[in-house]
This record gives C-alpha cells, structure tokens and sequence, in this order.
C-alpha cells in the first residue's frame, strides 16, 4: 500500500492561534532626554507590536530605576496610567517579547534589570546568542546565579564580572565574548546605549526629536523607523554592523569595538516582520514587497481571473503582482484584527478552527473565479493548507499560490522563531508535492535572484555577503556554536 506524505503537524500544547508563519523577534526602543520618556517609550512599543506580542516592559530612570513589565500587549501592559505615573525620568528603554528563548514566563520579561558595584543596568535584547548555553554553563561553574531562562541574562552577568572600570568598557568586555545576532539597548544612570552585532543581522536605527522652546531635543534608539515616527521624531541613520552607540549628556558617540565588520542584514525584514510603513537600511519595506509581487507575476505567471493576498503580510506583494500582471486585485480574504490569545482549551476539533478565528473569506470576490493567492511564506504548511480550503469551499474554480519568499529550506537560529528542519515543508518535499499537500493547481516561489533583484540588486552573486538568506541557503554567516556541539555542523 503506497503511502502520502502528510503536512508536519503542529506542536504539541500549541494553541489554535498558532500558525506556520516565522514569528516575529522582538522590540528595542529607548530615548533619552526627553519629558515623560516612558510614555513615549510605551508608544514607541505599541509602534512595534507586530515585532512581539507575548509580554512588554519599560525602564526609566530619575535618579532612581523604576520598572514595569507585564505578559501581553502593550496597551495591556501600559493600560494604567498609575503605572505610568511611576515610571519617572527623562529617559528610558522597552522591550516587546516574542521568545525564541525562555518560556513566557514573567521572571523572562524583558529589560532586564541588575545593581552592579557601579551602580544600576537595564538591558534589552533583540536576537539570539548561539554560544548563550556555553556561556552560561561557563557563567554557572563561575557561582553566577541565573534568575531567567533568557540569552539576555548572559549580557547581565559578562558586565558583572567584568574587570574593566567603567560601563562602556565592561559592556564592550562582554560583547566580545558573546556569538550571535543581537540588537541591544542599555540604560545607566550616565548614558543611553545601542549596538548591534559585527554583522548587523538584527535591526536598529537611530533618531532625533526635536527640543521645544530652544531646548535639546532628544534622541531615540528603536528597532525600526515606524518606532520613531508615531512620536514624531526624525530618522537620522542606522546603527551600523558592529558600532556602540553612547548617548550621554554630552551629547552622542559612536564607537567600532569590532573593528571591521562585513553587514549580514535579514533579509525576512523586507519580507516578512518589519512593518511596512518602515526603512530599513536605506530600502522602504512596502516598496521591496511590491516588487517582490512583480518578479513573482513575471517568474511565474498564470492565467486567471482575480489576485487575493492572505492578509496582512501578503497585501504588498499581492498588489505589486495584480499590477504587473493586469489581474484585477481583490480582497477575497478578511481578516480579524481581534484575535487574542483564548481561554478555549486548544482541543484538535478548535485547532483546527483556529484559523477561522483569524481569517474568513469574502465569496463574492472568490465563487467561480481563478484565484491566485499571494502569501509572504510557507514552514509547515498547515495554515496554507487551511486557507486553500476555505477559498475553494468559497467557489474558487482553481486556486493557484504564489509565495514572496524563497523556500525556507533551513532554521534560524538568529532569533526568529522557526520550528526543526524536520518540520520545515520545502526541507522535506519538492514544489509538486507541497502542491498537492497544500492543495492549490500550482505553486511557486520568488526565485532567490528574483528576491535580489526586488531589493534593488542585479543579482544574489554580489551582494550574498550582504545579506543573511540562510533560511533559504543553508548559508549561516555566524557560526552556530552550541547548536555544532549538540548535533553536529551538518545538521543544521
């Protein structure tokens, strides 16, 4: 008896919100001299929310440190204004949490907070150490006592044996013995700081606000340029691959601790988790996903009557392939912007309904019609297969799908939250059976040169070292430390 292959199915204990999208990292903003800087803080948060939706919290200093952190959405966390209200200081740093380490847990909330010998340090953290279990079974054999699960925590207890004397220096100490694609925001009593790993894989930007009545402005540090714009600041750069930025009451400071660097950039910001209202290293994130929609309408074009997106990631691309290929554009699929976490006990039967929670289809735009859906990404499938289905129970006569991303053939262990090889779709099965698992006439993704070619390259060949695609290569700029030691260097 033959036997069919089957979709990886979920895993165990997840609720019926989960779907087989990468999930999102996290969010670091801080800002500094600046009235009622928490609050500012908190919208800079709420900005980046889509970045991380399981927990938030936010650092603020006075002349004393006072902290908050909560599990959920920002506007749950920071509903209060009592809990505003004790949040003093003109100056501040916040974090939004999805975990790609730690479970979500309260004690794993970031910042993190510790009194050292020279005084307090609150840490926030965007990406993921892959030497964090080295060090810390290295950190543990030391006496150093862990209070969270969290590779943040490594930072915390670097700087703490640090023998250097001043913060920036036990900073930059505890930088050099980490590996890994991080993002980071600092807060001491004397100075604000951001740096980003030597290949610059996570984002970060830098902005300004202007000061009223001739004062000085402020300056702000988030993880992408909508975190700046919903207070009203102005962008004025990126942090570079590899730079130490010093705020301080002296002004502003950059500093090259690891001396020349090679930028890695994600290139799954531009398709799948920055905003698109955001710029990130130069290139507007709606512009990339619309032509990104264009090279797909011209690698793989197909006959048919509408372009429908799966909502939200996948409206950019979807419009950019409707204008290129003069198929009219249709929202065919809605989505439910109210989705919460649930208190229904996540049995198959709701699981499965899971995604009707979230999307539900608009049938005139579908029945009798030649679809063609537009997604940002397939991992296991199961939520694609989902989607399928409901187009055609909507009439769809045939249902075609077109993906804005290569295959993700490959884990990231640089803090997106993708599941084992062994689950990931593409890793497992070639174009025409992933088809027929996810039930669509056809299927194809944007080729990696095409992918190049929509961020304004001629082509993958030059600018490889760039960019970090390992997701889809296999390629991983920064070595995979703890992972090689566990499984091997092949098993990646």
């Amino acid at each position: 008896m033959l036997s069919h292959p089957t979709l990886p199915e979920a895993p165990a204990g997840a609720s019926c919100h989960d779907d087989d999208h990468p999930h999102e990292e996290c969010a670091v903003f801080g800002i500094w001299n600046a009235k009622d800087a928490a609050a500012l803080t908190a919208l800079g948060l709420h900005a980046l929310q889509h970045r991380g939706q399981e927990a938030a919290g936010i650092v603020s200093y006075d002349g004393r440190f006072h902290s908050h952190r909560g599990l959920g959405l920002v506007g749950d966390v920071f509903n209060d204004p009592r809990v505003m209200a004790t949040l003093k200081g003109d100056r501040a740093i916040g974090h939004n949490r999805y975990a790609t380490t730690g479970a979500t847990l309260l004690r794993n909330v970031q910042p993190l907070f510790a009194e050292f010998a020279f005084g307090g340090l609150a840490v926030a953290h965007n990406g993921n150490l892959t030497n964090s279990d080295s060090l810390r079974q290295e950190l543990i054999r030391r006496g150093c006592l862990f209070q969270s699960t969290m590779d943040t925590e490594v930072f915390v207890h670097l700087i703490a044996i640090s023998l250097y004397a001043t913060v920036e220096d036990r900073l930059i100490d505890a930088l050099k013995r980490v590996t890994g694609a991080y993002s980071l925001v600092v807060l001491s009593q004397d100075a604000l700081m951001g740096v980003r790993d030597p290949m610059g894989v996570r984002p970060l930007v830098l902005g300004r606000l202007p000061g009223e009545d001739g004062k000085e402005g402020s300056w702000v540090l988030a993880s992408e340029t909508c975190g700046l714009d919903i207070i009203g600041a102005e962008f004025v750069r990126d942090v570079e691959a590899g730079e130490l930025v010093i705020i301080d009451d002296n002004g502003i400071r950059s500093l090259r601790p690891f001396g020349d660097t090679k930028p890695h950039f994600c290139v799954f910001e531009y398709i799948y988790f920055a905003r698109p209202d955001s710029v990130l290293e130069g290139l507007p994130v709606y512009a990339v996903r619309k032509q990104i929609g264009k090279e797909l309408a011209q690698e793989s074009g197909v006959d048919a009557d509408v372009v429908v997106p799966v909502p939200d990631s996948g409206v950019p691309s979807a419009m950019g392939y409707a204008e290129a290929s003069g198929i009219p554009f249709e929202l065919g699929i809605i989505r439910n912007h109210y989705v919460g976490r649930t208190f229904i006990e996540p049995t198959d039967q709701i699981r499965n309904l899971g995604v009707k929670m979230k999307h539900s289809t608009n049938r005139p735009a579908l029945d009798g019609k030649r679809v063609i859906l537009v997604d940002d990404s397939i991992v296991r499938g199961t939520t694609s297969r989902k989607i399928v289905d409901m187009v055609r129970a909507a009439g769809a006569k045939e249902v075609h799908m077109r993906i804005s991303s290569p295959p993700t053939k490959h884990s990231c262990f640089y803090g997106i939250d993708t599941p084992e090889r062994s689950h990931l779709l593409a890793a497992q099965h070639d174009l025409a059976t992933m088809a027929e698992l996810i039930g669509v006439d056809s299927l194809a993704f944007i080729s990696l040169e095409g992918l190049y070619r929509a961020m304004g390259h001629e082509s993958r060949g030059a600018y490889r070292e760039r960019y970090c695609d390992a997701c889809f290569t296999g390629d991983y700029p920064i070595p995979l430390i703890d992972h090689d030691r566990e499984f091997g260097p092949d098993s990646a």
